[in-house]
């Protein structure tokens, strides 16, 4: 091992102690202690239990009756674990550790949640170290510095973000495939508008890659009817009440509101991160901001699809194509900050810039610094608390802009990102590859 190499890794281990630290000490002193995983537990306890988890009197009592509910926990909290948003598909993640009792069960789950992000944290800096071990091994511990939050409040994207980036790495370097499938089935059966962007990579490269895609959609098929099939036969008229429940958390005022108005603070965390929270601060009227995050993102969207339909795959290009998906893929549609972490598939493209020299090297570490600091849970959240010290009215045009920067950067910053790496990714199917690798005729820079 290279003394660069040791150094990176070095920066590495640091990160990952700073985040298991981190994140445990938050777990056992924060108000929303495992927050997300308990709703999600107490979900799968009752379907266990023979109850419907979508009526929230049915998950509301199986909640009490096991002393989930105490009377020290904020407001909020009930509303999160009682009100259940989630897909069927979760609960075959879910089950096995709400068959436990809850102290074995959350602390498996932190486990199993550090472990495979981790491990995934750990696949993006090897593959970045062959360019840049030192500068991507300490970008990562910035990284990882700002995902504790992941144990903090255990929200499934943990392991359903972890799970994606193992699967592409899987596929990318050609490697333990059938593993690879198996982690992208269940990212996508979870947490579909996580992984469902980077899945749509692969069926667009064509090839070998597109075979695996189509594995992959054949298994998470079989997994969500299973699901399904259990669900129903519980809860027959879950879709409706499903339907009932995402229209309660999401109305003005809500949990999962981008508005201005959202009943959880943005100085707590976990904090919705899509457009719609810019635009809604100019007007807090859904039909306006859903429909101006779509007209922002979409053509980029679109670009990103025919550009990698109609290119012959390389890696350089794979990674390019992966960052730029990334950042941009969190724009859209409803996404939070645990959700971010999906990230760690820009780091083998910002190694790439970076060694290559030039102005993009300059410029990656620029986007792809700030991307780590802007979308850390503690950066975001002394942003809040400063924004809401200095208290800007969005009255004014000067003020809206003030509460965008301070309040709410992470989307700013990933639209960046994305449009940055996006750039370079068309520069790279202008230019033919270079020398083959792997088995199946990819090409690499």
């Amino acid at each position: 091992m290279t003394g660069a190499r040791l150094g990176g890794l070095l920066w590495f281990l640091l990160g990952s102690a700073i985040f298991v630290l981190l994140g445990v000490a938050w777990e056992r002193h924060s108000a929303l202690s495992m927050v997300d995983f308990k709703s999600v537990y107490y979900g799968a306890r009752c379907l266990l239990e023979g109850s419907d988890p979508y009526q929230e009197g049915e998950l509301l009592r199986v909640y009490q009756a096991e002393g989930g509910d105490r009377p020290t926990d904020p407001a909020v909290h009930r509303l999160v674990v009682t009100l259940y948003v989630n897909l069927p598909t979760g609960f075959l993640l879910i089950a096995p550790f709400a068959a436990l009792p809850w102290g074995p069960a959350h602390v498996l789950w932190m486990f199993v949640t550090a472990a495979s992000f981790l491990l995934a944290a750990y696949l993006m800096w090897n593959l970045a170290a062959r360019d840049a071990p030192v500068i991507s091994g300490a970008l990562i511990c910035l990284f990882l510095f700002g995902s504790e939050l992941l144990l903090e409040v255990g929200n499934t994207a943990g392991i359903a973000v972890s799970l994606c980036v193992i699967a592409v790495w899987c596929f990318v370097k050609e490697r333990f495939v059938p593993a690879g499938v198996l982690c992208f089935a269940l990212s996508l059966a979870v947490k579909p508008h996580d992984a469902g962007l980077v899945w749509l990579y692969f069926l667009l490269a064509g090839g070998f890659y597109r075979k695996r895609a189509l594995q992959t959609l054949a298994l998470t098929a079989v997994l969500c009817l299973l699901a399904i099939l259990w669900v129903s036969h519980v809860a027959p008229h879950w879709p409706a009440e499903l339907q009932t429940n995402l229209q309660a958390i999401s109305a003005h005022g809500g949990l999962n509101d981008p508005g201005p108005d959202t009943i959880v603070p943005r100085s707590h965390g976990s904090s919705v991160v899509s457009m719609q929270t810019v635009f809604s601060v100019f007007w807090d009227e859904p039909h306006f901001y859903n429909i101006a995050a779509y007209l922002l993102c979409g053509p980029f969207l679109l670009i990103w699809a025919l550009s990698t339909f109609r290119n012959r795959f390389s890696q350089e290009r794979a990674w390019l194509a992966l960052a730029s998906i990334a950042a941009l893929s969190m724009l859209p549609i409803y996404h939070r900050q645990h959700d971010t972490r999906l990230l760690l598939l820009t780091f083998p493209a910002f190694a790439m810039l970076w060694a290559k020299g030039g102005a993009s090297k300059w410029m990656a570490l620029l986007f792809t610094g700030l991307g780590v600091l802007l979308t850390g849970d503690t950066p975001l959240q002394l942003l809040a608390i400063l924004a809401n010290h200095i208290g800007a009215s969005t009255e004014s045009f000067s003020g809206k802009v003030l509460t965008i920067v301070l309040g709410r950067p992470a989307p700013l910053i990933m639209l960046v990102m994305g449009i940055f790496y996006l750039w370079a990714y068309l520069r790279r199917t202008s230019a033919p590859a270079g020398r083959l690798v792997g088995r199946h005729g990819a090409r690499s820079w």
